[in-house]
């Protein structure tokens, strides 16, 4: 079987645990990282508290091959994402001159003076690589463990994004054998959930490199509304897209002749 390389996904930050910011970066993160071919295992919400980043970071490394961290880079006392992240691979903490060129360039051409506390952004691990942020002031870090890639990344959305885009996405499709993303919606209307989940759990049994869940969308016009997302990944396009096919006709064909005229079918993608 192709081993299909496990990513982590680490969010950091007290605002996102008492729900003042809602976490878009991880679902941003989570799609991309699909669509590149690495299977997310993990999603993971952490406070501004040096141990349980610490914690997290090792979990993650002992675990997956790419680890993509957010937030905690800023100037702030409590963004310490770096310092945390040189403590749990055992590697000193130091001034990244590449880094610090990055932010006093961009620091002088604002007007304002390198403080100490600007320049505390710069402090990554020993032999990490800074990522040029375009939009914002906190360089991405970079580092290699192994075989293993951990990234971190600013946790203001469009800095995160900026630097993924440009940096870090052409690196990952680089890495190792693609793999291949397909996916399919059928909604269905008329037919409540547990009526259809004997048909579902048929159709998971289709392919192992396939996953079929069902969403609910509540009730409209007095007719249950369920969204069935079927969706495969595998080292062949091909192979990707012919099972993805052959379920969604599975699907179609089972529930029309189970339930005859009850259900209104809706391929949505």
């Amino acid at each position: 079987m192709d081993y299909k390389a496990k990513a982590y996904i680490l969010s950091i930050g007290n605002e996102l645990l008492i729900g003042r910011v809602t976490n878009t970066n991880a679902s941003w993160l989570a799609q991309k990282l699909t669509l590149l071919g690495y299977c997310v295992e993990r999603i993971v919400v952490v406070p501004d508290n040096m141990d349980d980043i610490v914690e997290e970071f090792q979990k993650a490394l002992a675990r997956a091959d790419i680890v993509i961290s957010t937030g905690g880079l800023g100037p702030t006392p409590d963004d310490i994402t770096n310092i945390a992240l040189a403590k749990a691979l055992g590697r000193e903490l130091e001034t990244n001159q590449e880094a610090l060129e990055m932010l006093r360039e961009r620091y002088t051409k604002r007007g304002y003076p390198l403080t100490p506390e600007r320049e505390k952004m710069a402090k990554m691990p020993v032999g990490a690589k800074p990522l040029p942020n375009p939009v914002g002031s906190a360089p991405g870090i970079l580092v290699e463990v192994d075989t293993r890639l951990v990234i971190v990344l600013p946790g203001v959305p469009a800095e995160m994004e900026a630097i993924f885009t440009e940096h870090v996405e052409p690196i990952l499709r680089s890495r190792g054998k693609p793999y291949f993303y397909r996916e399919k919606i059928i909604r269905i209307k008329g037919v409540p959930e547990a009526d259809l989940t004997p048909i579902l759990r048929r159709a998971l049994k289709i392919d192992e490199k396939a996953y079929v869940k069902s969403h609910p969308r509540g009730i409209e016009r007095s007719a249950p509304l369920v969204d069935v997302h079927v969706y495969a990944s595998s080292s062949n396009e091909e192979e990707t897209r012919t099972i993805v096919e052959k379920i969604e006709q599975f699907l179609v064909e089972e529930i029309k002749k189970t339930f005859e005229q009850k259900a209104d079918i809706t391929p949505l993608s």
